[in-house]
């Protein structure tokens, strides 16, 4: 098929006919630039000939000298020394946004900076995560905690998640277990290292109260009279340390059990109004002496006496009058 041949054009420097000349948009921005970088014009001339923003002459102009032909694409080229995130990077930004929704910006960013070396801005993450949203993850990389059968896995997964940067919080929400299993698991790594991964057995568990120290409450509940006071007093100095409330409990056991009584407290008759008044108007007096002495100064001692009357009124309940 033969090669249609090019319209012959006059070469011309109006920016009016180079753009309807252009059929690329980097042939147009070559031609914006070209007298700039080619020729030396400045760029304030070409912006008032092209009515083109004279910062954007000279970023181009500068891209261009740098980069070369590439700047003149629209497309991100990454080079090491320029502040464009590797395409490595900003997949695992998405694949972590996509493992574990709640982390935030700040947790991705340090685990980047962990895993791959380069620790982004929070805001870099952002705009990472609002340009292609992640896609939801079919499989995990560790199952949840308790549906791991290995004990020592179980925790490996832990000290892997946090060496990788995760924070517990985020463990714990990711493994779905509590945050102090998490810390625990972690203390143990510090203090033991691999030996720390296995289970251990649980110590034995020392309980207070037992069957001699039950039966011997039992003993002191035959007295009616005793309560969780008295218990408590009698087993301290027989050498029990309980609390009154233990003893309580115990005392209640006993009684559900055995069928023993509560104490009951003694009915006392109330005493008699010992100033009550026999007939209207009536007044007690109250003699008060005070002794006061100077025998250190100036050896002398003194005796005053005062008299305070009380006025009581007859009535036919118990009245109390003030002694002052």
């Amino acid at each position: 098929m033969a090669r249609a041949k090019r319209r012959p054009v006059e070469l011309t420097d109006d920016w009016e006919q180079l753009q309807l000349l252009t059929g690329f948009p980097e042939q147009r921005t070559y031609e914006l630039i070209r007298p700039v970088v080619l020729v030396g014009h400045s760029p304030a001339e070409r912006a008032r000939q092209t009515s083109t923003p004279e910062r954007t002459l000279y970023r181009r102009a500068a891209r261009f000298e740098r980069d070369g032909m590439v700047s003149l694409f629209d497309a991100p080229v990454y080079a090491p020394d320029r502040r464009t995130l590797p395409p490595e990077i900003r997949e695992a930004i998405r694949q972590l946004a996509a493992e574990y929704p709640n982390l935030g910006p700040h947790e991705i960013a340090t685990i980047c900076g962990i895993c791959h070396g380069r620790r982004p801005s929070p805001h870099t993450v952002k705009r990472v995560l609002a340009e292609a949203p992640p896609t939801p993850v079919l499989t995990r990389r560790f199952p949840p905690y308790h549906r791991i059968t290995d004990p020592a896995e179980r925790r490996l997964a832990i000290i892997r998640l946090h060496s990788e940067g995760w924070t517990v919080t985020s463990i714990a929400g990711y493994l779905a277990i509590d945050r102090h299993t998490v810390s625990r698991t972690l203390q143990r790594w510090i203090d033991e290292g691999v030996w720390g991964l296995d289970d251990k057995p649980r110590p034995p568990r020392v309980r207070k109260v037992d069957l001699r120290t039950i039966a011997l409450v039992r003993e002191l509940q035959e007295n009616p009279g005793l309560g969780e006071f008295r218990i408590h007093a009698a087993l301290k100095r027989l050498g029990i340390a309980l609390s009154p409330r233990t003893c309580g409990r115990i005392l209640a056991v006993n009684r559900r059990l055995y069928g023993l009584g509560t104490p009951v407290k003694a009915e006392r008759e109330p005493k008699s109004m010992p100033f009550k008044a026999s007939h209207r108007q009536q007044y007690w007096t109250v003699d008060i002496r005070y002794v006061t002495h100077n025998l250190d100064t100036e050896g002398k001692i003194s005796c005053t006496r005062s008299w305070r009357t009380t006025r009581a009124r007859s009535s036919p309940a118990p009245c109390r009058a003030s002694r002052t």
